[in-house]
């Protein structure tokens, strides 16, 4: 557990209702969380995170977001980093059964978990769980009292889990249990509100339950919405579509440039905070037909700006416009020495640049690779050959191999 402090309780009702509003689909209950707000009484506000990547993505910051609305409000924020529950795995918003997962992997995945969150809290103001230190300690007892709570039909009722029955696909019964761990948590730490995504809603429910259960009084639910990513389908480190925050600020500014149009508005309320009053202004702009392009830098700009800082974010705005605009080669390329001799395909495969021999052959298969500016790369057998060679793959990336 980190530090624990006590700040001034802000109910300012105007904060208090954007708090409730931006970024929110639904809250349960509004009434009585509101009556809380006002009240003046510091709230314990949950959230759990499972380390089932190593990186934590823009989709997920959007409850990082609302933890820090309400620790600007002078709220305790409670973070829960899943070790446990990232074994077992959550099913809420997969179409098929998630696999478990083994513990060096989790372990391997949270390594900088609180470090990321860290670029949006103020961690030293967090109280921070690992959730093993009590569910591990769990028997067979208590956790079927647990379950005695629930029903077989409550859980086979979601609309996600009818759909994989319908379909005829396997449910485990070990994704029976994730409702009751993630519930239990908030039994563990005494939860005020918990805040996670409209996909949780079984899951926090399930807590209210649970706190019922062991006589607390049941946290008021905060839902936020999800996101698209990259490829329009909801942002997912399993699809690959994501934003990462540890994503350079080249890179992430150059994935924002490549979001769908219809996506900006949305992407300005839940993954920033500029104010409001200033994103119904572009919103209007884009109805009177501006260049969504404008206002996407804009957007990109601020995301890096959140996550690298403004000097970054300029030169990632800068870079962007020179080499996409005016055609020029960017100047803070990776740089990458190999041999002369050595195959391109084998340098850009060993330095991570493309995912493997396979996807390189693709990518020349597509067209998509090329010695800068133009000339494309035709044999995956090509060698290095000169001293410098640029090398440009797709759309976004470039390096330079330099050779002895």
């Amino acid at each position: 557990m980190f530090g624990v402090n006590k700040p001034k309780i802000i109910t300012d009702e105007d904060k208090i209702d954007e708090l409730l509003t931006r970024g929110v689909e639904d809250v349960i209950s509004v009434e009585n969380l509101k009556k809380k707000l006002t009240s003046g009484k510091r709230l314990r506000i949950k959230l759990g995170i499972d380390p089932t990547s190593p990186n934590i993505h823009l989709g997920r910051t959007i409850p990082l977001l609302k933890l820090k609305d309400f620790q600007n409000l002078g709220h305790q924020i409670v973070l829960i980093i899943g070790d446990f529950t990232g074994l077992i795995g959550d099913t809420s918003d997969k179409e098929s059964e998630r696999p478990m997962l083994s513990e060096e992997v989790i372990k391997k995945n949270l390594k900088n978990y609180v470090e990321q969150a860290a670029k949006i809290l103020d961690i030293k103001k967090c109280e921070v769980h690992y959730n093993s230190k009590w569910l591990g300690k769990l028997g067979y007892y208590e956790i079927g009292r647990q379950a005695d709570i629930f029903s077989l039909s409550d859980f086979i009722s979601r609309e996600n889990i009818k759909k994989r029955l319908d379909e005829g696909k396997r449910i485990s019964f070990r994704e029976l249990m994730y409702p009751l761990m993630q519930g239990y948590d908030s039994v563990a730490i005494k939860a005020d509100v918990e805040i996670g995504g409209t996909d949780q809603r079984f899951n926090l429910l399930a807590g209210r339950d649970l706190q019922r259960y062991y006589k607390q009084e049941p946290q008021d639910i905060l839902m936020n919405p999800l996101i698209e990513g990259l490829d329009g389908r909801k942002m997912s480190s399993s699809w690959g579509n994501v934003i990462n925050l540890f994503d350079s600020a080249q890179e992430m500014y150059g994935k924002v440039m490549s979001l769908r149009d219809n996506l900006l508005i949305k992407y300005f309320v839940l993954t920033t905070r500029v104010q409001m009053s200033e994103i119904k202004k572009y919103e209007e702009k884009l109805k009177e037909g501006q260049n969504p392009k404008e206002i996407k830098m804009k957007l990109a700009k601020e995301i890096v700006r959140m996550y690298h800082g403004e000097k970054e974010a300029e030169k990632a705005e800068e870079n962007f416009e020179n080499t996409f605009s005016k055609g020029e080669f960017p100047k803070d390329a990776q740089i990458i020495f190999v041999s002369s001799q050595e195959k391109i395909m084998d340098c850009l495969v060993q330095n991570k640049i493309v995912e493997s021999k396979s996807e390189f052959r693709r990518l020349i298969e597509a067209g998509a690779i090329s010695n800068y500016p133009d000339k494309k790369i035709n044999d995956s057998n090509d060698v290095v050959g000169e001293k410098e060679r640029k090398i440009k793959i797709g759309k976004k990336t470039f390096v330079i191999l330099k050779s002895d």
